[in-house]
C-alpha cells in the first residue's frame, strides 16, 4: 500500500481546503453524521463479494396517475396541441416560482440559449465567455449564433467558471458571459455580475441544471440580464424534452417571443411595426401537452429540491473524511444548490493508484449509481469544424481561426484535471432515504479499504 494512504482522515481534511467549505459547513455541524463503518473483511462485490446496495434507486422520472394525468388527457382531447392556454399557464406559475416578471417556453433549453443569445444582440465577430465544464448545448448555442467562444478554466473545488480568470480573457470583441450554474451548484454571480457591470457585457446565465437554486437571495436564471432552463426528462423538472428563457425586461422577452414564432410581431412590437413578419426568426415554440407535464411536475418541485438538499448535505458528511474523496464547495452566499447531480473529486494515490474507471466500476458494482461527467470541450473537433466553416472565415481574423493557435488560447488545465477526477451521483439517489445514502457512503469507504486487491484483481 502507497505511503499516502497511511496519513489519517484528521490530517487529509487539515490539508485541504474543504473543511472550511461555504455553507456546506454549518449543515456538516446540524447533520453531524458519522464516518461509514465497514468490516475490514468485507469483500468488494467487483470481486465477488455481496452488494451493499441490492434493491432499486427512486425512479426518474416520477408520475402519479391519479393526480398527473387528468390536464394532459384534457389537453389531448382538445386538440388544441400547440401553444396555447396551458403553455402560458406554465409560463406565468415557472416566472412566479423564479420571482421574475417573464418566462417563454421553448422546445429545449439549447433553443432558449439561442434564442436569449440573439435577442441580446450577440452575433458574428463577438466573443462569449463561458466555462469549458458544461454540456456542449452551451457551446453550441453560441458557434450557431456566429459568435466565439472563448473558455475560462474552472475552480475545481466548485466545479464552475472561475470569476477570477475572466478579465484575462476579455477583449474588445467580448460582449457576453455564459455562467453555467453547473451540476446545479451555483456559480459566484455576485462577482461575475460586478465584472460584467465593469466591463459592460451581457450574462445570460446557463440555469438548464438549476431549477430553484438560490445565491444571495435569488434565483438563479433571475440575476443576469437573461436566464435559461431545461427540462429535459433527466433534469429535476422534467417534461420530457422542453425549456424557457426568463428575465425581467419586457421589450427584450416581447423580441424573444416574435423570435420563437418565426418573427411574427407580439407585445411592443406590435403597432410600431407593420407587416406579418417583422424579423427573421425561427420556430421553437412548446407545446401544450408539454406545458401539462411541466404544470404537474412543478406541484412536487419545492418538495423535491428541498429533500435533495437535505439529502446531499447529509451525503457529504458522509463521505468527506474519506482520504481521497474530494465533494463541490458552495460559494458562502449559496442559500440553495439544487444538485442535478451530486459530484465529488477522486483521488486516486489515496486508493493506491485505483484508476477512477476501476472506482466506477466497484461503486457500480456495489449498486450504486454513478459516472465519470464531462470530458474538455475545449479540445474537441467540432471547434475546428467552426473555425473552419464559411461564416467563421468571412468573419474573423485569420490568426484567431488558427486551430492549434485557438486551443493553446483556450487551455483549462485545471478543467482537465477536473475531468480525470470528477464522480458524479445522478440527482435520483438524494430522493432516496438516509440509510441508502449510509450504503453510498459505505460503498465508497468498503473500495477504498480493499483498493489494492481491486487493482491487483481487475
Amino acid at each position: 500500500m502507497m505511503k499516502k494512504t497511511a496519513i489519517s482522515r484528521r490530517e487529509f481534511i487539515k490539508n485541504t481546503s474543504l473543511g472550511m467549505a461555504g455553507t456546506a459547513v454549518a449543515a456538516d455541524v446540524i447533520f453531524a453524521a458519522q464516518p461509514a463503518i465497514v468490516p475490514t473483511s468485507a469483500k468488494p462485490a467487483i470481486l465477488g463479494g455481496t452488494p451493499l446496495h441490492a434493491k432499486a434507486w427512486p425512479d426518474w422520472p416520477l408520475w402519479d396517475p391519479a393526480k398527473d394525468e387528468a390536464q394532459i388527457i384534457q389537453v389531448l382531447r382538445s386538440g388544441i396541441w400547440s401553444r396555447d392556454k396551458v403553455v402560458a399557464e406554465f409560463e406565468k406559475k415557472w416566472a412566479e416560482m423564479l420571482g421574475v416578471k417573464r418566462c417563454l417556453a421553448t422546445t429545449n433549453g439549447t433553443h432558449a440559449l439561442i434564442s436569449g443569445l440573439k435577442m441580446l444582440g450577440i452575433g458574428a465577430g463577438d466573443e462569449v465567455i463561458t466555462t469549458p465544464y458544461t454540456f456542449i448545448a452551451t457551446i453550441d448555442a453560441i458557434i450557431l449564433c456566429n459568435a466565439m467562444p472563448v473558455f475560462v478554466d474552472v475552480d475545481p473545488e466548485t466545479f464552475q467558471l472561475d470569476p477570477q480568470k475572466i478579465e484575462a480573457k476579455i477583449t474588445d470583441r467580448t460582449k457576453a458571459i455564459i455562467p453555467v450554474h453547473i451540476l446545479g451548484l451555483p456559480v459566484d454571480m455576485e462577482r461575475i455580475m460586478t465584472i460584467a457591470k465593469k466591463h459592460d457585457l451581457i450574462v445570460l446565465e446557463d440555469a438548464c441544471q438549476a431549477h430553484l437554486a438560490e445565491f444571495d437571495g435569488k434565483k438563479t436564471g433571475a440575476i443576469g440580464h437573461a436566464g435559461c432552463f431545461s427540462f429535459q426528462t433527466s433534469k429535476n423538472l422534467p417534461l420530457g424534452e422542453g425549456g424557457a428563457l426568463v428575465s425581467d425586461d419586457e421589450e427584450f422577452m416581447d423580441r424573444a417571443f416574435s423570435f420563437h414564432n418565426f418573427g411574427r410581431p407580439y407585445g411592443r412590437m406590435v403597432g410600431d411595426v407593420s407587416g406579418e413578419y417583422v424579423m427573421v426568426g425561427t420556430k421553437c415554440r412548446a407545446t401544450e401537452y408539454q406545458a401539462a407535464i411541466g404544470l404537474a411536475q412543478m406541484e412536487r418541485l419545492e418538495r423535491q429540491t428541498e429533500e435533495r438538499n437535505q439529502n446531499a448535505v447529509y451525503l457529504r458528511t458522509k463521505i468527506k473524511d474519506i482520504p481521497g474523496i474530494l465533494p463541490y464547495r458552495l460559494y458562502n452566499k449559496v442559500n440553495r444548490a439544487t444538485y442535478h447531480l451530486f459530484p465529488f473529486r477522486f483521488k486516486k494515490e489515496y486508493f493506491n493508484d485505483l484508476s477512477r474507471k476501476k472506482f466506477i466500476q466497484a461503486l457500480r458494482a456495489e449498486g450504486i449509481p454513478c459516472s465519470s461527467g464531462y470530458t474538455p470541450l475545449n479540445t474537441m473537433p467540432y471547434l475546428k469544424d467552426a473555425l473552419t466553416s464559411r461564416v467563421f472565415k468571412a468573419v474573423y481574423p485569420a490568426a484567431e481561426l488558427d486551430y492549434k493557435g485557438y486551443l493553446e488560447r483556450n487551455r483549462c488545465p485545471e478543467n482537465d484535471q477536473l475531468c480525470e477526477e470528477a464522480v458524479w451521483l445522478p440527482q435520483n439517489v438524494l430522493l432516496g432515504t438516509k440509510t441508502e445514502l449510509d450504503d453510498i457512503a459505505a460503498a465508497i469507504e468498503k473500495i477504498h479499504i480493499s483498493a489494492a486487491d481491486i487493482n491487483q484483481k481487475i
